[in-house]
């Protein structure tokens, strides 16, 4: 679809729901204002994702259209590239299938946070559960207890999935006495855990 038809599209949705929110003789349906606020979030992301790709298209870097959605070069990539898979050299698949992967994320990170590498290990794939051994946590852990003090709990904001290659990603906001952080949690293809790091938020 056009920008300018997307655009008509976003118009109309919007109009509609400050109609509805506006209206003192008929109170909405709460139920019904979230479905038109979500409608118009959808809407205005796929506005979104076409204006990137016309700026790209002109010529714009991903520096550019990073500095102005207050994101990284490569975090904007993550979310509106179009990256090529060089072993095949066709448009690599960001679909993420696993609907389940942030609840999944957030246990496996609470149980390696707070010691029941038992029950974390149970997702880990083969290199994941030969490299990543209590001594190793247990370093992992002081390290960054030594940075930014005692875990103190999740963070406020969501869970960001995304596909990069062949993975699904999955960052969690974690918060500490003296700052925050992030976990990343990577599941292969067979939904495993390939990966988990905790990193500084700022980290692409």
């Amino acid at each position: 679809m056009s920008l300018a038809s997307l655009s008509a599209l976003l118009a109309e949705q919007a109009s509609l729901l400050a109609e509805a929110v506006g209206s003192p003789l008929a109170p909405p349906s709460y139920l019904d204002l979230v479905r038109n606020a979500l409608r118009a979030h959808q809407l205005a992301e796929q506005v979104l994702k076409v204006c990137v790709q016309q700026s790209r298209d002109a010529g714009h870097t991903w520096q550019e259209i990073g500095d102005l959605l207050g994101v990284t070069r490569q975090a904007a990539f993550q979310r509106f590239g179009k990256p090529i898979d060089p072993r095949t050299g066709e448009p690599m698949d960001k679909t993420v299938r696993m609907a389940d992967a942030a609840e999944r994320a957030i246990t496996i990170v609470k149980a390696v946070l707070e010691g029941r590498m038992d029950e974390a290990r149970q997702s880990f794939n083969a290199p994941v559960l030969e490299a990543f051994t209590e001594e190793v946590r247990g370093s992992a852990m002081a390290t960054i207890a030594g940075l930014v003090g005692a875990f103190e709990g999740f963070g406020d904001g969501e869970p960001f999935v995304r596909r990069i290659g062949d993975l699904t990603v999955v960052d969690i906001p974690l918060c500490y006495e003296a700052g925050d952080m992030k976990a990343r949690v990577a599941f292969d293809a067979d939904e495993r855990v390939a990966s988990i790091f905790i990193l500084n938020p700022d980290t692409p």
